[in-house]
């Protein structure tokens, strides 16, 4: 007989006498073809063609390129400053694809203009720039939706060189003529891997009841588990992966057990940054204590963040935008 490998929540009953403790447990829970030769070339130049602006296209006024690029200056900006505001995973994607189609657009349109002529190759680079950048967004756009980057500085530091080579090419298009072309204001910091110590509390609670919660993280990623009780947030704990820590103390009730699986721990977000999850167990968990005339007896539970053969416990994805923060 084949068992399903699922988490496991284990419910134990203790029982602490006068003089003795007494314990039960129970389970719970593409040339041309033919014809001539052809060739292309500017009359009376030196024979080369001049990308931006098409073939023998007048080169624009100082006054009327600077007009051009401000036009666009704002919404690019902007667009890249609010990738680096975003705040949760659904705001980052969205963020992130509207920046890479404003970047985009915006070297289209760039590429098309000609420039004054003192200023033609900073201006292709910074085209070039633009295009890269856009590209890079596209691809961590992906990557956000596939929750590999979670948090703005992950897809900052991903993006980190292409952000750094459009913000030299801007700066040294504006200082060309004073340009409106520096539209970088963030940083991109580099890739990281923090973490807290096992059992390090994120938020603690009143903890003075009699039960406890084990849980055991035999995955591959550290985990974060949030225990709510009517809405509010109890707790929330850092588990290393192959790691195990008891929560001491909780009061009886009825608590739904959260958890969010990643890497990079970022404390100021209280967020993994890569590689992240988010689930609760379906099961609601009950901390009850019953007294006797001679006995005081209480619940403690253990769960198991990793499927393991014989588990009988569901969980179920969440979204991050609902994930007690």
């Amino acid at each position: 007989m084949w068992q399903v490998a699922t988490p496991r929540l284990i419910s134990s009953v203790l029982a602490l006498a006068t003089l003795a403790t007494l314990g039960a447990c129970s389970s719970g829970t593409p040339s041309p073809a033919g014809g001539e030769p052809t060739a292309a070339g500017v009359a009376g130049g030196d024979g080369a063609t001049h990308g931006s602006g098409g073939q023998g296209a007048t080169a624009l006024t100082p006054q009327a390129y600077r007009s051009e690029l401000e036009s666009r200056h704002k919404r690019m900006a902007d667009a890249i400053s609010a990738v680096a505001r975003a705040r949760g995973v659904k705001a980052l994607d969205q963020r992130v694809g509207r920046a890479e189609k404003a970047l985009s657009g915006a070297a289209d349109a760039l590429s098309e203009l000609a420039p004054p002529e003192d200023v033609r190759t900073r201006h292709e680079t910074y085209v070039a720039s633009l295009r890269d950048f856009a590209g890079r967004l596209s691809d961590a756009s992906g990557k956000v939706g596939a929750r590999d980057l979670c948090t703005s500085s992950a897809v900052l530091a991903d993006v980190g060189d292409q952000l750094s080579a459009l913000d030299k090419a801007g700066k040294a298009l504006q200082s060309a003529g004073d340009y409106p072309a520096d539209v970088v204001s963030v940083k991109a910091g580099e890739r990281r891997t923090r973490r807290l110590s096992n059992g390090a509390f994120i938020r603690r609670g009143t903890l003075n009841g009699r039960s406890t919660l084990e849980i055991d993280n035999g995955g591959s990623r550290d985990a974060v588990v949030t225990v709510t009780r009517g809405g509010a947030k109890v707790f929330s704990v850092y588990v290393r992966k192959k790691a195990k820590f008891k929560v001491k103390g909780i009061r009886d009730g009825s608590y739904k057990i959260y958890f969010t699986h990643g890497a990079d721990w970022d404390g100021r977000n209280k967020a993994f940054t890569r590689d992240c999850s988010f689930e609760r167990f379906d099961k609601t968990v009950k901390f009850k204590t019953t007294y006797t005339a001679t006995q005081i007896l209480w619940h403690d539970w253990r769960i198991t963040l990793h499927s393991i053969s014989g588990g009988n416990a569901r969980t179920s994805a969440v979204d991050p935008d609902d994930f007690p923060g």
